[in-house]
């Protein structure tokens, strides 16, 4: 018997971002990355002033992207925001030093005086691996040892620990320590059952990437977290569950639509090429864009409407991310999408799920 679905009360809204390298959709020629990297900076703090929840900059070691320093980019726009959380999405950890890991989140939540979260996976693909020298043999157990040590440095300043794929500590202090008494950690999860266990087991909130299909196939997942999180004796309430999806928010949902496919058919594209699949059709974008698809992008009546829906259909989450990285959209159309998630589509959120 699985236990009840939690009713999350307000679901946050927040934007993700990958800092994918952007073409000019008028003359095609590549934006300056340091022209990008402040025009990003300036878009999560529109993001703070129209109210959004989160803010989260990914992890890839990639020619066409610019986050290989994430919490660079999110300790920029810490001291010119006021409110928004300023997170991963997500951050590496299989191939990074957790201790490093946790100093940098920690200093970032001192800039941003508690308002840093760290989304902790292995990454949806495998360039860091070796590029910070690590066999992809050890994919899994790197990952298990690195959060088992993250999570002990995130309650112990002081600790004795060893393993097999790291220096051990004996005691030493890992400083400086943040402002929040506990630091959230996210697991960022695909669709690996045994991901799913994992969190529950341990109790960690779990941020879900749902890049296609539909959000219902995810359910009996989230029943697994939820079903692992009760046998553990976790508090149903700090099980939150949150989704992280392509989302883009305009005047009109064919604008929406037009807009948003031709930067993401670009990139998608792009990787596939690399992993062998096919191209995305304009007729797949549509359709996963539809009612019973996993895209969260239109107008803002039809996007709040999808959010409500998908709670619904996964017995409750506590946070929805848009995935709002598009290699062809101007800085501006991103600055009004943010705008309008925050100004239109929040409140008919929090309308119907109030606090």
């Amino acid at each position: 018997m699985h236990p009840a679905p939690v009713n999350p009360g307000s679901i946050e809204l927040g934007v993700d971002n990958f800092a994918a390298i952007v073409l000019d959709p008028l003359t095609g020629k590549t934006l300056g990355a340091a022209d990008q990297l402040n025009d990003l900076v300036e878009q999560i703090i529109v993001a703070d002033q129209v109210g959004l929840d989160s803010f989260g900059i990914g992890e890839h070691h990639r020619p066409d992207s610019l986050d290989s320093a994430p919490t660079l980019i999110l300790a920029a726009a810490a001291t010119r925001t006021q409110h928004i959380r300023l997170t991963s999405a997500v951050t590496v950890l299989s191939a990074d030093d957790p201790v490093r890991v946790f100093q940098q989140f920690a200093t970032l939540d001192l800039l941003s005086r508690g308002r840093a979260e760290i989304v902790a996976g292995r990454g949806s693909s495998v360039e860091a691996y070796p590029l910070f020298g690590h066999d992809l043999h050890d994919y899994d157990s790197l990952f298990q040892e690195k959060l088992d040590l993250l999570l002990q440095l995130r309650d112990h300043t002081h600790l004795h620990w060893s393993g097999r794929h790291r220096a051990p500590l004996t005691g030493q202090g890992v400083y400086p320590r943040p402002v929040q008494v506990q630091l959230p950690i996210w697991l960022g999860v695909g669709g690996t059952p045994a991901s799913f266990a994992r969190a529950g087991t341990l109790g960690l909130p779990l941020m879900i990437a749902i890049i296609g299909g539909s959000f219902r196939q995810f359910r009996p997942l989230v029943d697994l977290y939820r079903q692992a999180g009760h046998e553990a004796g976790h508090d149903p309430a700090t099980l939150r569950v949150g989704v992280h999806a392509f989302g883009y928010v305009a005047d009109s949902t064919a604008q929406a639509l037009n807009e948003f496919y031709p930067g993401y058919h670009r990139m998608m594209a792009e990787r596939g090429r690399e992993r062998g699949w096919r191209p995305p059709t304009r007729e797949q974008f549509e359709a996963t864009a539809g009612p019973g698809g996993a895209f969260l992008i239109g107008d803002a009546q039809t996007v709040a409407q999808k959010v409500l829906n998908l709670s619904d259909v996964l017995g409750g989450v506590s946070r929805v991310t848009f995935q709002m990285t598009n290699v062809l959209l101007t800085h501006e159309r991103m600055q009004r999408a943010i705008t309008l998630l925050g100004t239109e589509v929040a409140p008919r959120v929090r309308e119907r799920l109030p606090l």
